[in-house]
């Protein structure tokens, strides 16, 4: 496993361990931004509760699984999105209309890209989930 991108590595390890039927998973480094992404679809019922756990190094976090998620993953490389731009991304990374969630990293921090598309503003995309 490559440590390059450690969004990528939590999103394929949650991933694998959705797939495999677990009830849970854990995730190594615990980062500021992996904690957001993990609220966020904490947030949209896609996963269960998460705790932090202090290993003395870069922190690990144990997330409780659902079973709702499909497919998750981070996009690369980061796309710049305009407001109008939106859709054609929804078109690339989503099964349908309205049918799961990417993560735009806007100047009000990170967020969905319906709320994003609702407060009229752009960003970079993350990752997405469905």
């Amino acid at each position: 496993m490559s440590l390059n991108d450690p969004l990528s590595n939590a999103l394929s390890s949650i991933l694998n361990a959705e797939k495999t039927g677990k009830e849970f998973c854990l995730i190594k480094p615990a980062s500021k931004i992996i904690k957001r992404v993990l609220e966020i679809m904490q947030d949209n019922k896609y996963i269960g509760s998460y705790e932090i756990l202090d290993d003395g190094k870069s922190g690990l976090i144990k997330l409780n699984l659902l079973g709702r998620l499909n497919k998750c993953g981070v996009i690369k490389p980061r796309f710049s999105v305009k407001i109008e731009n939106y859709e054609k991304y929804e078109k690339r990374f989503l099964l349908a209309k309205d049918f799961g969630f990417m993560v735009v990293s806007t100047n009000s921090g990170l967020m969905v890209h319906s709320d994003a598309k609702k407060k009229k503003i752009g960003g970079r995309l993350i990752a997405y989930f469905y």
